[in-house]
């Protein structure tokens, strides 16, 4: 693996958060004119002389909408997206369960923090413990001082101190580089367009399963009215398979986005990990003993589980490592003893 110093890293990913804040927006907006053009395509068709039906668009009408429309999509994710950045420590330790301990709590992991800290010259973040048996641990936070490092105490019991100062070089690699800012703003955006896609999935569901929105109806013989609640209970089907496919498309995008930037950064901070506690070996040795019994499997959380130095449900076929967060971990094992 090429060496890429720290602070090449972090101006890296201080301007792929940039990217990333005007990247997503951009999709959703293009999400959002796809949706308006598809429902002004289908909605203007007329029949030619053969009686065929024919779509055309038209795009001045398209346009204005979305100008319309454009400033309460950018004010709705704005204020969606600053809930949830400056509030997203007490959410994670809300889903994992974590409490934060002190050097007379836990002196030893403390200890191995603050002597890390120091070999690098940075300021010492947060240390929260899970009750957990088995073994996990991430880092969390946007600024200095949300910055957390949070490891399970089956960690803390099952490593010697060299191997949870490889793992807890790794968290605190993520902090230096800025992962976890990166990280959490992609994580929101992500979520934004599943939620906004959970929606309509859910609509579409209750309409046709339990005939709520007035799509199931009864229509009489020749009855207009009965004849028009049923045209709308159709258009609003179609409006709503439009906009689910323009989330899915839109929702596909930011997936891969994401996927590109968790995998390259667990091999950055393995890397960084390896080298701020001088033991890369003693790394992939605590990688191997996490991946054989990974904690934190409780958390119901996949926006949280991605902060995770080991995904607990990673690489259970070959298509979920083919979609998967985090990187094979036989072959991060592989890089660290070659180191």
């Amino acid at each position: 693996m090429r060496y890429v110093g720290i602070q090449t890293q972090i101006r890296r990913n201080n301007m792929l958060s940039i990217l990333l804040l005007i990247l997503f927006p951009v999709i959703l907006l293009a999400m959002v004119w796809a949706f308006l053009a598809a429902l002004n395509y289908f909605g203007n068709g007329y029949y030619d002389q053969y009686g065929n039906v024919v779509h055309q668009m038209d795009v001045d009408t398209v346009n204005y909408y979305f100008l319309q429309a454009m400033p309460w999509v950018v004010g709705a994710v704005a204020l969606w997206f600053c809930i949830s950045y400056f509030s997203n420590t007490s959410m994670i330790r809300k889903a994992t369960g974590a409490h934060s301990i002190t050097r007379r709590e836990n002196p030893r992991v403390y200890n191995i923090v603050e002597n890390l800290c120091m070999t690098c010259g940075m300021e010492m973040p947060q240390i929260n413990v899970v009750d957990d048996p088995q073994l996990n641990a991430f880092a969390s936070g946007i600024d200095k001082k949300s910055y957390t490092v949070t490891v399970t105490t089956g960690l803390l019991n099952k490593l010697d101190d060299n191997e949870l100062a490889g793992v807890l070089g790794h968290e605190l690699t993520h902090i230096r580089n800025n992962d976890t800012r990166l990280l959490i703003t992609s994580i929101i955006f992500v979520g934004i367009l599943a939620t906004v896609t959970s929606i309509v999935v859910n609509i579409l569901r209750n309409m046709f399963f339990y005939g709520g929105g007035g799509a199931t109806v009864t229509v009489g013989g020749g009855n207009s009215d009965g004849e028009r609640k049923n045209n709308n209970g159709v258009a609003v089907i179609v409006v709503l398979l439009i906009a689910l496919v323009c989330c899915a498309v839109g929702y596909f995008f930011t997936i891969i986005t994401r996927f590109a930037i968790s995998r390259k950064r667990e091999y950055m901070a393995d890397a960084g990990g390896a080298e701020l506690c001088g033991d890369p070996l003693a790394l992939a040795s605590a990688l191997r003993k996490i991946s054989n019994d990974p904690g934190l499997q409780d958390v119901g959380r996949e926006d949280v589980a991605q902060l995770f130095i080991i995904h607990p449900q990673a690489f259970t076929s070959m298509f979920s490592s083919l979609f998967s967060t985090h990187p094979d971990t036989a072959k991060r094992i592989q890089l660290l003893e070659q180191f």
